[in-house]
């Protein structure tokens, strides 16, 4: 989960590597260092924290040279001090490496290097001096043997200082991108990053370094190769995002631009997929074959976090419109279950970064046994995307903020459309119904705009509620998902205690939590389990817990027994979660800015998990 940026060439690598490094910073802040080699030796600086620790020492000591790597931190091995940030370095300082992901035989390489003098708590610094063990002048032999020996997960870049003209990176079960001059008269130079996001102000022409890989990045050429030393290709792609994508615009905070961007990104999702003549859905690229939606048997969503709980959603409809039994599991109990997959089954892997350790590996037990895999997520060229046998390509664009939100509404978009289409092609779904929800569908840009209008009562209820007071957020059917991420939101940002419960089991023990320090978020828009949902409520309220719903506007009944209401406009159920989720991250939002909160990086958190 740490950020990585690597760039040779004849520009000043410096800002390269600080603007890298902010781009990058949502992956890991608990401290940050860069390496940069001055046409002589290795500079070093590094430092605990937040990058602008590293920016503060650096405006004092400069570095100035054509070749660097640097890194921000997510804590594994090791507390959060300067002598475990990356870069980390050989003995004989002639090694610099940084990485993402867990040596898992670290211990034993330690007890082998005996001679080798470290000077941190972490298993990269195994790295340095394995590769330094390995070097009798051929950088490149070098880093083929050290990687051969090691196990676990691993992004790493590796500079020489014998060779400032050149980069190497390897990859193993975590996310490394090569980026490429366009030919177009861009600046020359070859860089290396853990996201590709990192590399948008210098180039879109990006490769991703498939598993196993190492590489050699020079001024002017990018080159890969296998662990025997054969050359293998790269297969590069252009990214349509603009730098001015990881601007925040005017917003205070990513999160709330993010939240802002929703209606546009659900509308993108919509925008081409949705055919009303044909009473159907097209996903560009989809490259499922003919008759797997049919033939499946049973479908199997593995997730995790934010994309599980889009999971349940789409396990709902999937249920109700294409009549298939649908498991949705945490994909991190899959990968250590006995499941019994196979060829009858379709798993569907739910990853906004497509590289979310625990998805990949269930995508890769399924894939074992035969089964057909189906990848929603949103960067392409992600090991998933890349594995997976079709995918569907979410359309939110790169996120910022942590705490994931026009994501998952994407999410939830892919996975509605994909039930509608699944229930069009088993014949389980009437046509005439098709159009109906597709219709109904086309109203969610719209309705999330209408949420977003008026936030004055949200904001009220994050005042009210902030301080003192735990929170249970409730729902049923689709928005049991619902409850479920408005809790996660609640968490994530504001540090506070919230936990999301189905409705119908709060009597089955947590009504035993209900009193007036506990306020119950109600997700209970007009719908089938409408009158349910209201008998769960007046279960708290007689027991004199606070109640805030989230209702359809217009519902009387319901204000009547609710504090506070946060209204959404009518919407179809079955689409209802995309919408009702909106005041939810608002809250979250509007909550942890009043307790001064680090809204976009949220403490112990990253981005994007990709180790265990």
């Amino acid at each position: 989960m740490c950020g990585i940026i690597g760039y040779v060439g004849p520009r000043n690598c410096l800002p390269i590597l600080l603007g890298g490094l902010k781009l990058l910073e949502y992956r890991g802040y608990d401290s940050a260092g860069v390496v940069v080699h001055d046409g002589k030796r290795f500079q070093f600086e590094k430092a605990p924290g937040k990058l602008v620790a590293l920016e503060k020492r650096l405006e004092k000591r400069p570095l100035d040279g054509g070749l660097g790597i640097g890194h921000t931190r997510w804590a594994t091995h090791g507390g959060v001090t300067e002598a475990n940030a990356h870069p980390h370095v050989s003995c004989d300082k002639r090694v610099a490496i940084v990485h993402n992901g867990i040596i898992e035989n670290y211990a034993e390489l330690k007890k082998r290097l005996r001679g080798h003098t470290f000077s941190s708590e972490t298993d990269t610094e195994i790295v340095a001096h394995l590769v330094e063990e390995h070097y009798k002048g051929d950088p490149r032999a070098a880093v083929m043997a050290a990687v051969r020996e090691l196990k676990g997960a691993y992004a790493l870049v590796i500079a020489f200082q014998d060779h400032p003209d050149r980069l190497y990176g390897a990859r193993l079960n975590a996310p490394l991108v090569v980026g490429l001059p366009h030919g177009n008269g861009a600046p020359s130079g070859g860089f290396l990053a853990s996201d590709l996001h990192a590399l948008l102000p210098h180039t879109r022409r990006v490769a991703p370094v498939e598993e196993g890989r190492v590489v050699e990045i020079t001024c002017d050429r990018a080159s890969a190769f296998d662990l025997s030393g054969a050359d293998q290709p790269l297969t590069p792609f252009d990214v349509e995002w603009t730098p001015e994508t990881a601007e925040k615009s005017g917003y205070p905070h990513f999160m709330l631009k993010e939240i802002f961007e929703q209606a546009d990104t659900t509308g993108q999702e919509l925008q081409g997929r949705v055919d009303l003549k044909r009473a159907r859905v097209d996903f560009e690229d989809f490259a499922l074959k003919p008759g797997t939606l049919r033939r499946a048997k049973r479908v199997v969503i593995a997730a995790c976090g934010t994309s599980w709980h889009a999971g349940l959603a789409t396990k709902c409809a999937l249920e109700e419109f294409a009549r298939l039994p649908v498991d949705c599991g945490l994909a991190s109990e899959l990968r250590y279950g006995d499941y019994p997959f196979d060829r009858q089954t379709l798993l569907i892997a739910m990853s906004q970064s497509g590289e979310t350790a625990d998805t990949l590996a269930a995508v890769r037990i399924a894939h074992d046994a035969g089964a057909t895999v189906l990848a929603i997520t949103n960067i392409r060229g992600s090991s998933i995307a890349r594995e997976a046998d079709a995918t569907i390509f979410m359309r939110a664009r790169l996120e910022v903020g942590v705490a994931a939100t026009k994501t998952y509404a994407s999410q939830l978009m892919c996975g509605l459309l994909l039930a509608i289409e699944a229930g069009r092609a088993r014949g389980t779904l009437p046509k005439n119904r098709v159009r109906a929800l597709l219709e109904a569908g086309l109203a969610v840009p719209g309705a999330v705009e209408d949420v977003l209008a008026d936030t004055a009562e949200i904001r009220a209820v994050a005042d009210k509620f902030k301080s003192g007071y735990d929170f249970m957020f409730i729902g049923r059917r689709y928005n049991l998902a619902t409850a479920y991420e408005g809790a996660l939101k609640m968490k994530e940002i504001s540090y506070l205690h919230a936990e999301g419960y189905g409705a119908g089991e709060m009597k089955h023990g947590p009504l035993a939590l209900v009193d007036d320090r506990l306020t119950t978020l109600a997700i209970a828009p007009q719908g089938r389990v409408y009158d349910k949902m209201i008998s769960n409520i007046q279960q708290i309220s007689s027991r004199g817990g606070h109640i805030v719903s989230v209702a359809t506007r217009g519902d009387d009944h319901l204000k009547s027994m609710s504090e506070h209401t946060l209204w959404i406009p009518p919407v179809d159920e079955t689409w209802s979660p995309v919408v009702a989720v909106v005041p939810l991250q608002l809250l979250a939002y509007h909550t942890a800015v009043g307790l001064g909160r680090d809204v976009d990086q949220p403490r112990n958190l990253a981005k994007s998990v990709t180790v265990e």
